[in-house]
C-alpha cells in the first residue's frame, strides 16, 4: 500500500515537473516520457490514474491550486472594489500567461465541478477579500459570477474581442475588462457604502 502511494506521488511529482518544464504544452509530454523520468513501468500510469490525460488534469489542478493559495496582497487597498480588482486582474493575467495549464484546469473543473476544484477554490479566495459587511449570499453570487465571467472570457477570448473589443493579448485590455466586470458586479450585485 505504502509503495503504491510513493509510486503515485512520484508520478505526480515528475509529471508536474514536466508540465512546468514544457510551459504547459501538454501535447509534448508523453506517458512514456513520464514513466521513464519517474522510473516506473508505463502501465502504472494507467493503473493509478486511468490515463495520461487524467494524470495531467490532476497535476494541473495541483499547480493552479498552489497559485491560488500562494496569492498574497502586497499592497493595502482602501476598498473591497480595489482589492477585488487587483486580485482578479492578477488571476486573469495568470490564465493568459499560462494558457495551456489554465485551459486544462478550467475544462477539468467544468467536467468535475466539486467543492475542492480550482474554480471553487478561486471563488473562496475572492470571498476572503471582502472586508465590508455584505451578506454571504451576495458575496457567494458575486464571486461565482466574477470567476465564471473570467473563465468564459479566457476560453472564448476571440469571441469576446468581436463582441466587446477587448484584445486579451494586451495586459491593459485584460485589466480594463476586469475593472469593468468588477464595477458592474458592485453596481448590480452588491450594495455598498463606499
Amino acid at each position: 500500500m505504502n509503495k503504491n502511494v510513493n509510486v503515485k506521488s512520484r508520478i505526480i511529482e515528475v509529471t508536474t515537473e514536466l508540465i512546468e518544464q514544457y510551459n504547459g504544452n501538454i501535447k509534448d509530454i508523453t506517458a512514456r516520457m513520464i514513466a521513464t523520468k519517474a522510473n516506473v513501468g508505463l502501465g502504472l500510469i494507467n493503473y493509478h490514474f486511468g490515463s495520461k490525460e487524467k494524470l495531467i488534469t490532476e497535476c494541473v489542478q495541483r499547480i493552479i491550486g498552489k497559485v491560488v493559495k500562494e496569492f498574497h496582497m502586497t499592497k493595502q487597498y482602501e476598498t473591497d472594489k480595489e482589492r477585488l480588482t487587483a486580485c482578479a486582474t492578477y488571476v486573469f493575467n495568470f490564465l493568459f500567461e499560462h494558457s495551456a495549464i489554465s485551459r486544462v484546469s478550467i475544462l477539468g473543473d467544468f467536467q468535475n465541478y466539486t467543492g475542492n476544484c480550482n474554480s471553487v477554490l478561486t471563488q473562496q479566495g475572492f470571498s476572503l477579500l471582502f472586508m465590508n459587511g455584505i451578506s454571504n449570499e451576495d458575496k457567494s453570487m458575486f464571486v461565482f459570477i466574477l470567476t465564471a465571467a473570467m473563465q468564459v472570457a479566457f476560453l472564448g477570448s476571440g469571441t469576446i474581442k468581436q463582441l466587446f473589443g477587448y484584445d486579451f493579448t494586451k495586459t491593459e485590455d485584460r485589466a480594463a475588462y476586469i475593472g469593468k466586470l468588477v464595477d458592474f458586479l458592485f453596481e448590480g450585485v452588491v450594495q455598498i457604502d463606499e
